[in-house]
């Protein structure tokens, strides 16, 4: 894999992180923990029977990010199979994928408010199926889903997956995503009394982290749009930033 390879797992990487601390997922992670194990919220924070409520919460946790990763991966191998049948196309789809990326920053800038992106299309589940399989199922349900947040964002990821050299690339491309999307939300899991307990100062910085991330997708989608990613990954190369993968 070549430095623009490895620093676009690193961008993918980011996006996933983006996506966990976005306004649709970090507000509601609470709530996911809960349901995901089954657990109150008063179970959860209380610090009775603490070894079994870490483990209930780290095997729980797990399966619910093998769940959506799993999902994501598939959909990364999909769209870089969709690039490869057009192939012959390839410039003219890297234009229109660097335009929609930058359209996708606009609309998490809050800059773009369409009625249809708005509305909100996750696939709700009034009870957790049983077991450790509920688990891995309501991950799978999370990434199926759609909220106006992270839509944007996996869209991004998914048409620079379109544009890869490989399907094994792709799936890599969504596998950093998901590594970048799952390891906060399962270290923050593990310490969620201290997640609640800072969370009200870290929300009233919501609004910036929306418009860094929106400027992150536009500078993405500028990248692509004018093929300079290259020149770009052989910059942050040499200053240290990005990893390289031989496949």
């Amino acid at each position: 894999m070549g430095e623009a390879g490895s620093i676009s797992l690193f961008i993918a990487f980011a996006a996933g992180f983006l996506s966990f601390v976005s306004p649709c997922v970090l507000p509601l992670l609470p709530s996911y923990v809960s349901f995901v194990t089954g657990l109150s919220l008063e179970q959860l924070t209380s610090g009775e029977d603490t070894a079994r409520v870490k483990r209930t919460v780290l095997v729980n946790s797990l399966l619910f990010i093998l769940g959506f990763s799993t999902i994501f991966v598939v959909l990364g191998a999909s769209a870089t199979l969709a690039g490869k049948i057009l192939v012959t196309y390839q410039k003219p789809l890297a234009r229109v994928a660097g335009v929609v990326i930058i359209l996708c920053g606009l609309y998490v800038m809050g800059a773009l408010k369409p009625r249809w992106l708005m509305a909100d299309k996750r696939v709700h589940l009034e009870h957790k199926p049983r077991g450790y399989v509920g688990s891995v199922l309501v991950g799978m349900a999370f990434a199926a889903g759609w909220t106006p947040c992270v839509g944007p964002i996996l869209g991004a990821i998914l048409l620079m997956a379109s544009t890869a050299g490989g399907v094994a690339h792709g799936m890599l491309l969504l596998s950093a995503y998901s590594l970048g999307l799952g390891a906060p939300f399962f270290v923050t899991s593990l310490a969620l009394n201290t997640f609640l307990a800072r969370f009200s100062a870290f929300s009233r910085h919501m609004r910036a982290i929306s418009v860094a991330s929106g400027v992150f997708l536009i500078a993405v989608g500028v990248l692509i749009f004018v093929d300079a990613f290259t020149i770009f990954a052989t910059f942050l190369t040499q200053h240290g930033i990005g990893w390289t993968i031989d496949l």
